[in-house]
């Protein structure tokens, strides 16, 4: 008689019980509560802290398990100075590209670089064309990874009585060769994070009337696409 086949032993499971009320209601205070922000107290964050922040971006999903996150802290205070140049320098040209817009622009402020106790850049590595699981057809599903580890490590510095503020204002090829990023590697964001006197009420940019947030109606479809053409 032939051995009949072992099957594979079953994945690890853990129990799908919803949180406590407690747990769940923390949960959405973080998401509600986060904030893009701009404006920071100096100070420090504690190493073992920050090694839990990073460890909770670490633990995101990624399509087809990649992990393409890395990040570098900057520490050196010339690098600091160097990438809020670069910042400073992409402002005035978007400024400039935003025609009657301009002068509004140019009163809001748009990076904490120099103020924030935590500089971390995020970078997608070299050799990504190498997965195909999940982005044979969309490619850009990597950054979408990527924009989860930030999301992950947004809502942990909420949860840790911090700030955190997204900088995407700036040239990538000039802050890559700054930050001396192998060939293919491609920053998607400067990270500036530290201890805040307060949380915006409202999301800065809709506090300051440059944007408001959209109703979730207004992005809700059934079965096939049914919104308009955006107003003119």
């Amino acid at each position: 008689m032939p051995d009949t086949p072992i099957p594979p032993p079953a994945p690890a499971m853990i129990a799908a019980t919803p949180f406590t009320e407690a747990e769940r209601a923390a949960v959405y205070r973080a998401i509600y509560e986060r904030r893009d922000m701009r404006h920071f107290a100096g100070g420090a964050v504690p190493e073992e802290v920050l090694l839990r922040l990073l460890r909770a971006a670490h633990h995101a999903p990624s399509v087809g398990f990649m992990q393409p996150w890395r990040f570098i802290r900057v520490k050196n205070a010339a690098l600091r100075q160097a990438i809020h140049a670069l910042v400073e320098e992409e402002r005035v040209r978007t400024a400039r590209a935003l025609g009657e817009r301009e002068e509004d622009f140019m009163k809001l402020k748009v990076q904490g670089v120099l103020d924030a106790a935590e500089v971390l850049v995020v970078a997608m590595p070299p050799g990504r064309e190498a997965h195909i699981f999940g982005r044979r057809t969309l490619p850009e599903m990597d950054i979408a990874s990527a924009a989860c580890a930030i999301q992950n490590l947004w809502l942990a510095v909420r949860a840790e009585g911090l700030g955190m503020g997204w900088v995407s204002i700036f040239d990538p090829q000039a802050l890559a060769q700054l930050l001396q990023m192998p060939a293919g590697a491609h920053p998607l964001g400067v990270l500036c994070l530290g201890p805040v006197a307060a949380y915006y009420a409202e999301p800065m940019l809709q506090q300051e009337k440059w944007a408001c947030r959209a109703p979730l109606e207004d992005m809700l479809m059934d079965d096939v696409w049914t919104e308009g053409p955006p107003a003119a």
